[in-house]
C-alpha cells in the first residue's frame, strides 16, 4: 500500500499560513508529497519555505491561476485536482495548508488505509475537525461550523475536488471546470478514522487575519467587490470574545510547537474581549448556540440538520 499527500497553494507566508507545518505532519506517512503551488507574490516565499523541509519525497508542481476562468472560489479546486492528478499512491491524503495532523494519530490514519485498501465499496475517509479560533488556546464547538469532513481519498480518475475545494465528490465525465456543478455528481461513500485534522486557519495575527479574509473575498467574489468591502472594514480583525469558546488542554501537534511559541498578539485579543462587536460571528448567534447546546447535551454532539458532502458507511 502505498499514500501520497497533496495540497494547493499560493501567498502562504504572506498570509501566515502553516504550510510547512501542514506537509511535515504528515510527511511520515507518505510515500509522496505533491504541491500544486500557485503564482505567488514577489513579497512571498511559500517556495522557500517548502524547500525547507528538505524532504526528497516532496514535487513541486508550480502552476498560475485564472480566476476569470474558475471564479467564485472554484480555483482552489481546480488546483487542488491539478496535485491529485500527479499522485501515484493507492490512498491520497489531503490537507489544506492550514490543516495539521497530531503525531499521535499517524499510526492509527496508516492502519485505517491499510484496513480499507481491498474494500472497494469505501471511496474516502471521514475525519473529525477542530477548528482554532484567534488563538491556540481556543477551538470552536458549534454547529455553525463543520465537524467532520474528507480527507483521503481512492486514486481515482473519477474523484475530483469540488466547490471551494473544502470536499470531493464523483464527478464522472467532468469538464474540469464546473465544480459548483451538483447535477450529475455523486457524494463519496466513507468510513471514518480516529483522527482529527487541527484546523488553524483562523489562528493569525488580527491583522493578518484581515489580509487572508481579503484574498479570500477576491477569490471567491473578484478584486473589485473585495476592495469595496474591506474600503468600510477595520484593518485588524475582531475575534469577539474567546471566553465563550471551548478551551483546548490537550496538546498541539509537535510540528506546532515554533509557530505556537511565535504568538504574540493576546494583547489585541484581550483589547476586544468586552467590546460590543460591530458585526457578531455565525458561531455567536443566538440560534446556532441553541442548536450546539441541543447538540452537544443531549445528542453526545451528533449535529442535526446540517449538510454533509458524504455517505457514511459503517466499516
Amino acid at each position: 500500500m502505498t499514500i501520497s499527500g497533496f495540497t494547493m497553494v499560493r501567498n502562504a507566508t504572506k498570509l501566515y499560513y502553516p504550510i510547512k507545518q501542514a506537509i511535515s505532519s504528515i510527511l511520515p506517512i507518505c510515500d509522496e508529497f505533491v504541491v500544486a503551488l500557485g503564482d505567488c507574490d514577489p513579497d512571498d516565499n511559500t517556495l522557500k519555505e517548502i524547500q525547507s523541509i528538505g524532504s526528497d519525497k516532496i514535487r513541486i508542481i508550480h502552476t498560475v491561476w485564472d480566476l476569470d476562468k474558475y471564479p467564485r472560489g472554484t480555483e482552489h479546486a481546480h488546483q487542488t485536482d491539478i496535485a491529485k492528478a500527479a499522485c501515484k499512491g493507492d490512498w491520497l491524503f489531503y490537507v489544506q495548508s492550514d490543516e495539521v495532523v497530531h503525531e499521535d494519530d499517524l499510526p492509527r490514519i496508516r492502519l485505517r488505509c491499510e484496513e480499507l485498501l481491498q474494500d472497494t465499496s469505501v471511496e474516502g475517509i471521514l475525519f473529525k475537525y477542530r477548528h482554532f479560533w484567534g488563538d491556540y488556546d481556543h477551538y470552536i464547538t458549534s454547529h455553525a461550523w463543520y465537524a467532520n469532513e474528507i480527507r483521503i481519498i481512492r486514486n481515482d480518475k473519477d474523484i475530483h475536488s469540488w466547490e471551494s475545494a473544502q470536499s470531493f465528490r464523483r464527478i464522472p465525465e467532468f469538464d474540469g471546470v464546473h465544480y459548483r456543478e451538483k447535477k450529475g455528481t455523486f457524494k463519496l461513500k466513507v468510513a471514518r478514522v480516529d483522527a482529527h485534522i487541527y484546523h488553524y486557519g483562523w489562528v493569525r495575527p488580527p491583522h493578518y487575519m484581515q489580509k487572508k479574509r481579503k484574498a479570500f473575498a477576491t477569490i471567491h467574489s473578484g478584486k473589485t467587490s473585495a476592495e469595496e468591502y474591506f474600503r468600510q472594514q477595520e484593518e485588524e480583525f475582531d475575534f469577539g470574545n474567546l471566553d465563550q469558546l471551548t478551551v483546548y488542554q490537550d496538546s498541539h501537534p509537535a510540528v506546532m510547537q515554533e509557530r505556537i511559541r511565535l504568538f504574540n498578539w493576546a494583547d489585541q485579543l484581550e483589547r476586544r474581549r468586552f467590546r460590543q462587536p460591530v458585526v457578531r460571528h455565525k458561531h455567536e448567534l443566538l440560534k446556532y448556540r441553541i442548536l450546539t447546546f441541543i447538540e452537544q447535551n443531549f445528542l453526545g454532539g451528533r449535529q442535526i440538520m446540517c449538510f454533509k458532502n458524504y455517505r457514511l458507511v459503517s466499516r
